[in-house]
């Protein structure tokens, strides 16, 4: 609000309806292919394996001509954007220079990456968002505490609000005893409870330390709720407890049937609420998590929340 209010524009307004030869007269023209071939961004990229496609290499005239009509028609002189950005903003301050005949500007900072030179903040499904409904709160939580060990005396100290002599303790400890990664849980801890607050964090915490080998029956229902949220699930009748193959088989991941089912229990290899069940096991003697849930464990890993409620 007021004088100094901010704009927020879409670039899809000054670039839908531009036909493409009028595109490259007013924009092409200006910016030469050694011009593009000599940024970091685009040598890198043809040095990598699996190339730079046009889509890609021409994005750079599009966001130069972002920067032109910001600059012309909202006085925008300058443009910030992480390192990787410099190329794309370079390319922008030369066509305003040429087109308008007026000064811009470009800001960056290093990027956040980790030891393999990859973008922090990335992972094998996506990108890591503070939104809950994108990345849930365990989901966040377990981003951190995975942290390589070869990137945690790194980030620490950027992430952390902790005193140095804190975070250098923390470090300390973590050169210690790098399998029980007291540094990433710590930072874990503080990021969760910074971005979700407290009781997320905790609830975030306890699921974790269930999912990991914990003990089912301590869980507060906030605890569930996150349970719930991450692993399979399937709701059924209290009826069904006196077969506990049949109850097995029905879970996908589980058992895929009745025999399959038995075998696990002789073996003794699937845990209800962290009891053990064996060939005979009859499930109505499993105590339901708050009247209502029982969590199957298969393996150590393997899970899926049965929902008796009623």
């Amino acid at each position: 609000k007021g004088s100094n209010a901010a704009a927020l524009v879409d670039n899809a307004d000054w670039t839908r309806d531009v036909p493409v030869l009028d595109f490259l007269r007013d924009v092409g023209k200006h910016i030469t292919v050694n011009q593009m071939m000599a940024k970091d961004s685009v040598k890198s990229r043809l040095a990598d394996e699996n190339g730079l496609s046009y889509t890609e290499f021409s994005y750079m005239l599009l966001q130069a001509n972002d920067f032109r009509h910001l600059c012309e028609h909202h006085d925008c002189e300058m443009q910030m954007g992480g390192s990787d950005q410099w190329g794309n903003i370079t390319a922008g301050i030369d066509l305003i220079r040429k087109r308008l005949g007026r000064s811009a500007y470009g800001l960056t900072w290093p990027l956040l990456t980790k030891s393999d030179g990859t973008k922090f903040g990335k992972t094998a499904d996506g990108a890591v968002w503070l939104d809950a409904k994108k990345t849930s709160p365990y989901q966040f939580r377990q981003f951190w505490v995975q942290i390589a060990d070869s990137d945690i005396e790194n980030l620490l100290p950027r992430f952390s609000l902790q005193s140095l002599d804190e975070v250098n303790a923390l470090l300390d400890a973590q050169r210690e005893n790098p399998a029980g990664r007291p540094a990433q849980r710590a930072l874990a801890r503080e990021m969760t409870e910074l971005v979700h607050g407290a009781a997320a964090a905790e609830a975030a915490e306890a699921a974790a330390g269930i999912l990991f080998g914990g003990d089912p029956m301590t869980a507060s229902q906030a605890t569930m709720d996150f349970i719930a949220a991450e692993v399979p699930a399937t709701k059924m009748g209290t009826a069904v407890l006196a077969d506990a193959a049949g109850v097995l088989a029905a879970l996908p991941g589980i058992a895929a049937s009745k025999s399959e089912a038995r075998r696990l229990l002789t073996q003794k290899s699937v845990r209800a609420n962290g009891v053990v069940l064996a060939a005979d096991a009859d499930l109505t003697t499993v105590p339901l998590l708050h009247n209502r849930w029982m969590l199957v464990r298969k393996g150590k890993t393997t899970y899926h929340l049965v929902d008796f409620g009623r």
